[in-house]
């Protein structure tokens, strides 16, 4: 069947949230965050993936590839014009790990946003890849390929940059490829946690 790439509508929350907890669940940053707490990866995925996709639809950006009405991957971007809201992240994650002192996926949680908050590029405005997963069952079709080349092709036309942070090597080859470029910079994740490797796209 022929990909097609298309922005996710209003409509479509609990489809889109069921394809992004499903193609999130060995993403690196995700699984650090909750390993060895199944009780966290099930809220996850019937909590808060559906507000996360709810969020993103209604305020940002959400990108599905996909057959027809099926859908393969699923990729969330932000118009980003100040560091505001990372900024908020942090706090907010700060505020929820206070409230369960010692909950490991909390902690870990706050060390992502924290990192985030500081190291997020100041150079405003650009768009801002926050997450791009592909459902298992449809990996190697090249959807999440798919979307990229479409989001790509349409911030170059608009003269427009793009920021991401991989959080593989295999990752950071597949973006390279799409015509992204590492910073020269990496922010690795405390208590064994995975490497970020920022990368820009200038068209």
């Amino acid at each position: 069947m022929q990909k097609t790439v298309r922005r996710a509508g209003i409509d479509e929350i609990d489809a889109v949230a069921a394809a992004f907890a499903h193609g999130s669940v060995d993403e690196a940053v995700s699984t650090w965050v909750v390993a060895d707490h199944p009780e966290i990866a099930e809220a996850f995925r019937t909590q808060h993936a559906p507000r996360l996709i709810e969020r993103a639809i209604r305020d940002d950006e959400v990108w599905l590839a996909g057959a027809g009405d099926e859908i393969w991957a699923v990729s969330l971007w932000q118009t980003v014009t100040s560091a505001d809201r990372v900024v908020a992240e942090a706090a907010e994650a700060r505020a929820m790990a206070e409230a369960a002192p010692g909950l490991r996926p909390l902690t870990r949680m706050v060390a992502v946003t924290a990192l985030l908050a500081e190291h997020h590029p100041r150079e405003f405005p650009h768009r801002y890849l926050q997450a791009i997963v592909t459902v298992p069952e449809h990996r190697g079709t090249g959807a999440g390929g798919a979307i990229l080349a479409d989001r790509l092709k349409a911030f170059s036309d608009a003269s427009e940059t793009a920021f991401l942070e991989a959080s593989t090597e295999r990752s950071s080859r597949l973006y390279a490829r799409s015509g992204f470029v590492r910073t020269g910079v990496t922010h690795t994740l405390p208590d064994d946690g995975p490497t970020l490797i920022p990368m820009w796209f200038r068209g």
